[in-house]
């Protein structure tokens, strides 16, 4: 097994159980613990965990790859209503979140789309379909969030306009809108609204009441919100007196 696919067992062993030791590792990819322990550490260089004694956890922000699975079906239901609501030869934006990264998996029915992103899951998930036209608009690479960032990022978004965008957030609510942990995120996402006709933050119920580290749009200043039924019915009326809501 090569360091790809072990990195990927490790990954997503972390996801699932929240922690791994070396010695399980080990026994499992039938290497050496002193493999592991190498590939742990190159691993924690990149972001993706921390190292603890005899193996390692996520980092307090974890890691998108290893939130790629949380509340997977509701994510899903999320992404393929955002889909539903493109057209053929349309021009969209999706934002780097692990909801947003799903939408372009449902696309295969359509044909002549044109995405632009500055997500690498995105990106990944767009190459199987040739009827979209993935542009990825460079800048500096994060690793926790799959994402490009930055003063590149920024002025290659200025250049194109879109009829909607899709964006993720770590936490929403009404009193301090979307919010993420990285503000250069924010700033992309605060970008892709000005250069669109229709914004959609697509976030699952367990984010609302949830707030990142830096709040970068209002509820009021998106067209809509795509969300899971696990919202109270007092916040849903919170939103809608704000926004439209979609309900999945």
């Amino acid at each position: 097994m090569g360091r790809a696919e072990r990195t990927s067992f490790i990954l997503d062993t972390l996801a699932r159980d929240g922690e791994v030791s070396v010695s399980t590792l080990a026994e499992a990819l039938d290497v050496s613990p002193v493999t592991i322990r190498t590939t742990l550490k190159e691993l924690e260089d990149e972001g993706y965990l921390v190292r603890t004694h005899g193996g390692a956890r996520p980092t307090a922000y974890r890691n998108i790859r290893l939130r790629q699975n949380d509340r997977i079906a509701e994510k899903e239901r999320i992404a393929r209503a955002a889909a539903e609501m493109v057209r053929d030869d349309d021009r969209i934006m999706i934002e780097a979140g692990t909801t947003c990264s799903l939408v372009v998996k449902y696309l295969t029915a359509r044909r002549g789309i044109q995405i632009v992103t500055n997500s690498l899951l995105v990106f990944a998930n767009a190459r199987p379909n040739p009827n979209i036209d993935v542009t990825l608009t460079g800048g500096r690479f994060h690793a926790e969030t799959e994402s490009l960032i930055g003063p590149v990022t920024e002025r290659a978004l200025n250049a194109f306009n879109a009829r909607l965008v899709f964006l993720g957030t770590d936490g929403f609510g009404v009193d301090r809108g979307l919010t993420t942990q990285l503000a250069e995120g924010g700033h992309v996402g605060t970008l892709m609204r000005a250069r669109a006709e229709e914004t959609w933050c697509l976030a699952d119920s367990s984010k609302y009441g949830r707030a990142g580290f830096v709040s970068f749009m209002g509820i009021e200043d998106v067209t809509g919100i795509i969300t899971d039924g696990g919202l109270p019915e007092e916040s849903i009326k919170e939103l809608t007196e704000r926004t439209r809501v979609r309900l999945v």
